[in-house]
């Protein structure tokens, strides 16, 4: 699978399984990576390995930000032909306990900024007659998650705005592919702070006996943005080692 001459845009793509993203779509042949987010802290060991990757700051919940960044890519490349609308925050808390601000902020950042950033991309992919837009979602967007009502609804939404993209961006004849990714529990710095107790549970639940790897969801990603997966949109694929709620 490979994305030779392919520019490519990965929001928060710093960090987590966004980095992984970048890093395999740069190993892949990428022409070009933006690795898109507001905090690049140790990200220089990833730039000096590939030539390729850039960073770029950008806010997804800033719609006017968001414009300007896409537009200053796509004056400087011509052209996108991979977004993966990765960024996203927690915020968790029992329903009763859930404050305004924490609702607001995880609504702004997973959902909102998705379609911030689709907004800006997808009618150019259209335009130019192809393009592979790849949303993340989660486990917890399907299944639901005790203390998760605002992360839940965002990535159950991130599902729904892909099918309607998906339907949307080829109405006319583009070959512009919209798919999603539900990952289950991923080994990354936003897990870092789960207690191991809640850890081994989930481990215990999970039928493939270990946490997911950012490789994981970053080999899936590639998968998607590829040729390979030429017929495959409006889909939704968990990359979850199995796991049972």
């Amino acid at each position: 699978m490979q994305l030779d001459g392919k520019i490519c845009v990965v929001t928060g793509g710093a960090r987590g399984i966004g980095r992984a993203m970048v890093e395999r779509f740069a190993e892949a042949g990428a022409k070009r990576v933006y690795a898109a987010d507001l905090q690049f802290d140790g990200f220089d060991e990833v730039t000096d390995a590939h030539e390729c990757v850039k960073s770029i700051s950008l806010n997804v919940t800033d719609s006017e930000n968001v414009k300007s960044v896409i537009g200053e890519i796509l004056d400087a490349e011509g052209r996108i032909d991979v977004l993966v609308n990765n960024a996203g925050i927690t915020r968790d808390a029992l329903i009763q306990k859930m404050t305004d601000a924490e609702w607001d902020a995880v609504v702004a950042v997973n959902l909102t900024g998705v379609f911030n950033v689709t907004r800006e991309v997808g009618p150019v992919m259209a335009v130019a007659g192809s393009g592979v837009i790849i949303n993340m979602s989660s486990v917890v967007g399907i299944d639901g998650n005790v203390g998760q009502s605002n992360y839940a609804a965002t990535k159950g939404g991130v599902i729904s705005m892909t099918k309607t993209w998906a339907k949307e961006l080829a109405r006319k004849g583009a070959q512009v592919r919209v798919n999603a990714i539900a990952p289950g529990f991923i080994r990354t710095p936003m897990t870092e702070s789960v207690p191991q107790k809640i850890l081994d549970g989930i481990v215990g639940r999970t039928p493939l006996g270990r946490m997911g790897e950012a490789s994981d969801v970053a080999s899936c990603a590639l998968f998607l943005a590829s040729d390979e997966s030429g017929f495959i949109t409006g889909q939704t694929i968990r990359v979850d080692g199995g796991l049972v709620f």
